[in-house]
């Protein structure tokens, strides 16, 4: 019973360090584009050249949230690759909701900010066109960085690579599909988390009360 033990948390152990390296670096993007949208939308700054930079990099940042949604295949992977249906249902499965759910909450409140700058300069009808346009963005940058695997920094250093195969590959009917459906899932569940996440805010103001 102590061996078996022994040898269930040294597989927990191992499917962590395994996972924890890309996992953190994935969240640490995700939750760029979080803190320039608090820095951005939710302090009273002039719109100086300064905040515009900070405003593209904001948008070159933004997919690396809802990116996380595609490491799913990682999951199936690691499903395949374990045999404890313990270690899949208490540590894999677990794991790997908690780090979706973290990095496109990110997303979620990323645009949530937008909405919350947007109607304090009155351009509240904006709103849902703005979260559209980073809704086709993101998925777009979803398929860059997934299939094509560029990253949000390669914007500035590779500014010609991406061109080439945005007119190469991305205007293809398997591209557009792609990113369709990608923008279709990401808008769904932003409008089902953005709503959850206000009720939770709302409530907590609420009990604060």
């Amino acid at each position: 019973m102590k061996a078996e033990l022994i040898t269930f948390l040294t597989h927990i152990w191992q499917g962590v360090l395994s996972n924890i390296r890309w996992m953190s670096w994935n969240l640490f993007l995700a939750f760029v584009p979080l803190a320039l949208s608090f820095w951005l939308f939710r302090k009273r700054r002039s719109r100086s050249w300064f905040w515009w930079l900070g405003g593209l990099v904001f948008l070159a940042f933004l997919p690396n949230a809802p990116y996380v949604l595609t490491d799913v295949i990682h999951l199936i992977q690691e499903i395949r690759k374990v045999n404890s249906v313990w270690l899949i249902t208490l540590v894999v499965i677990p794991g790997y909701i908690l780090y979706i759910l973290c990095g496109f909450e990110a997303y979620v409140l990323s645009l949530i900010n937008l909405d919350h700058y947007l109607n304090r300069l009155r351009l509240g009808r904006w709103m849902l066109i703005a979260e559209v346009i980073c809704h086709l963005l993101s998925a777009i940058g979803i398929y860059l960085g997934r299939f094509l695997r560029f990253n949000s920094w390669d914007l500035v250093t590779a500014p010609d690579a991406i061109a080439t195969e945005v007119v190469n590959n991305v205007v293809g009917k398997r591209p557009l599909v792609i990113i369709a459906i990608t923008f279709i899932i990401v808008a769904g569940l932003y409008w089902v988390m953005k709503r959850v996440s206000l009720a939770t805010v709302l409530r907590k103001s609420q009990r604060c009360s």
